[in-house]
Order: structure tokens, then sequence, then C-alpha cells
């Protein structure tokens, strides 16, 4: 006979996380925060459900995180729903359902939960919390550089500052290939050896276009030198559009926002199944991990869109220290005692108020043990963060 251990109940799945005190209120203040930027620019919230019909949620833009996506079985209607894996393709939809008939542009934005069916190294959670824009309707390069400026200025107010957008054109390299009419073989290696940035293996297996490849590989990094040798490199007139097209987004985003540190690798292309255009991904100086997200991609396959979606967990890692709310202990006083305690006027100054619930003898002591940095005693506040 056996003694069953009972179930640790603190046990979660892998990837799935409590959240607790302060961090949660942290986490709750800095979206509100965000989502603040993005209303002052016009951009209206919208608040999808979590979960949809499979063939609705995983159709369009959203048949790229299928893979990533949970199913279960509706038990009112018996059909397949899936967990969202990610807001944009939701965005989207009721972009082309819901407000079909509005006017564009149409900005929206979105704040919420997403839950995926497994990590990867760069994102150990599957679930994660999502704030960001989207910008319907105009394909151009001022509506790229719009969502660049407008994140930008949102991680501004959270304390990043010195962040860095790293510009992609995903579609360029694969036309390229096409245009050389490069062997499914050939581009194994190479999109290998580019994700890799292995500069010898793409000059193994890149035939004719092992110049051109190497010297795009190369450029990678501050946007100015990484356009020149886009500017100086013989492109086919399909893929030159796409690079004016890059070129003319960063210079929108340097119009826009001056100061902003622009980076652009020409030959990445491992943005999101779903974009079809410029690309960007948000880090900040000394972090591998990103802060966000976005890119141009297609409504119902034929209305062109533009967005960022930034990781308010990765950000919070990368922004400074939050401080908490100061707290404040207010003694159970009987009706006959003192005035002076005023717990409305202290939370419009932005105190928490904690009410004891019973007598204590000590106020002091017991502000201390729930936590508190103040007590009121005897109608005034007091500190105690000195003792």
């Amino acid at each position: 006979m056996t003694d069953e251990q009972p179930p640790n109940l603190a046990l979660l799945p892998a990837g799935l996380r409590d959240l607790l005190p302060p961090d949660a209120e942290t986490e709750a203040s800095a979206v509100e925060q965000v989502m603040e930027i993005f209303a002052g620019h016009g951009y209206q919230r919208v608040k999808p459900p979590l979960l949809e019909f499979e063939d609705g949620l995983l159709s369009g833009s959203g048949a790229a995180m299928a893979d990533q996506s949970f199913r279960l079985m509706d038990p009112d209607t018996h059909r397949m729903m899936a967990v969202r894996a990610d807001m944009t393709p939701q965005v989207a939809r009721i972009a082309t359902t819901r407000l079909a008939h509005s006017q564009r542009p149409l900005r929206l934005s979105y704040a919420g939960q997403c839950l995926r069916s497994r990590a990867t190294g760069l994102m150990p959670d599957r679930q994660l919390a999502q704030a960001g824009i989207e910008l319907i309707g105009p394909d151009s390069a001022s509506a790229d550089a719009e969502i660049v400026a407008v994140g930008a200025e949102a991680l501004a107010a959270l304390g990043l500052t010195r962040i860095s957008f790293d510009l992609t054109m995903p579609t360029l390299v694969p036309a390229l290939l096409d245009d050389a009419e490069v062997s499914a073989e050939a581009r194994r290696h190479l999109a290998r050896a580019l994700d890799r940035k292995d500069a010898a293996e793409v000059a193994t297996h890149g035939g004719s276009l092992a110049a051109t490849l190497t010297a795009l590989l190369l450029a990678a990094g501050p946007a100015d030198r990484a356009l020149a040798a886009l500017d100086d490199a013989a492109l086919p007139h399909a893929v030159r559009i796409l690079a004016d097209r890059l070129a003319a987004t960063v210079a929108a985003i340097q119009a826009r926002a001056p100061g902003l540190k622009l980076t652009v690798d020409p030959v990445e292309f491992r943005g999101l199944k779903y974009h079809t255009g410029v690309c960007t991904t948000v880090y900040a100086p000394g972090r591998h991990e990103e802060l966000g997200r976005g890119g141009r991609y297609l409504c119902a396959d034929n209305e062109p869109a533009t967005g960022l979606t930034l990781y308010p967990d990765a950000v919070l890692r990368a922004a400074p220290g939050r401080t908490a709310k100061p707290r404040v202990f207010i003694p159970l006083m009987p009706v006959s005692g003192p005035a002076g305690v005023d717990a409305p006027s202290l939370r419009a100054q932005g105190f928490a108020t904690v009410a004891g619930l019973d007598p204590v003898a000590d106020s002091e002591a017991e502000a201390l043990r729930l936590g508190c940095t103040h007590v009121l005693t005897e109608g005034a506040l007091r500190s105690l963060s000195a003792e």
C-alpha cells in the first residue's frame, strides 16, 4: 500500500504562471498608460472575445497562427472553437465585418491576453499579454511610419527612450529568389544561411545572387548604411519597388521621429506568415527579447493594413522599475473618535488606503504587518519607511 501525495495546487502547466502583487497591478497600469497614448492618436479600442469558432479565427491572416492555437468543442453548437494566439487577426476580422462601412483610414487599438499551444526559445511563456494598434485602409510609407512613431511614444511613456526599431521587408528576398528562379533545394540552404547570418554559406549556395545577397547580409545595421547597400545593389524591377518602399518608410519615420534609432536588415524574412510588406521589431539596448512586433498585412486578403503589437511582459522587464502605490493603514476608530481621517483625499493623492477591520493595540505594528508604508495616527499621516 502506498501513500498518495496530495496534489500540488500551486503547480501550473509549463509556460503558464501567476502574476502576483505588485506585479499584476504594475502591468495593468502600464497597459492602460499605453492605451491612453494610443487613444490620444485617434486609435479607438476594440475588445474581441478570447475564443472564436475555428473556421473564422483561423481564416485569412489568422491561418498563420493555426499551429499555435488551442482547440476545443463548443458544448452548445458542437462546432470547433479556437483560443486566440494573436489579436491582430481578430482586429482584421472586426474591421472587415462589423466595421466594414466605417470611414478609412480606420484606427483601432486593443489589449488582452493570448494563449499559445507551445513556447519558443524567444517566448517561454505560453500565455502572453498584448497591447497594440492597427491602421487599416492606407498603403503608404506615412502609415507605416505612424505605427512606429506612436509605438515609440507609448514606450517612452513607460521610461523606454533608448529603444530601436529593426525594419525589414520579408518579401524582398523571396522576390529576388523568384526572379532568379532559384531551385527549392538552394532556397532551403539559403534560408538557413541567411537566418544564421552565415556569409560563407550564402556565397556557397547563392549562385548568381551570391554577391548581392552577401552584400545585403553584411549591410544589416544602421538604416542609412543598409539602405545605401540596397541602393547600390543590382535589383530587378519588382525587387527595386520593395527596396524603394523600405527606403521611403525609413525617410517617413525619420521625418516624424527624428531621434528614433532605426536599423534595417535587408535579408531578414522571418516575420509572421501573414506579413506582406514593411515589418518592424522593437528592441531595448542589451536585451535580446522582442518588446514588440508589427508590419504590413492584408485584411480579408484584399484591404491593406499595418500594425504594431507590444508585449507588456517583455516591455516591463526592460523598462525602469515602477514604484507601487504607497499604502496607508487606517485603524478602525469609534464613531466618536478624532476627526482628520480622510481616506478619499489620500486616495486622490495617489495612496492606497488599507482600512482596519478590527481594533488593534499597536497601529504601527499592524501597518507594517500588512505591508503599509504609512499609518494614520491621531488624525495625522506618519511614514514608516525610516523605521
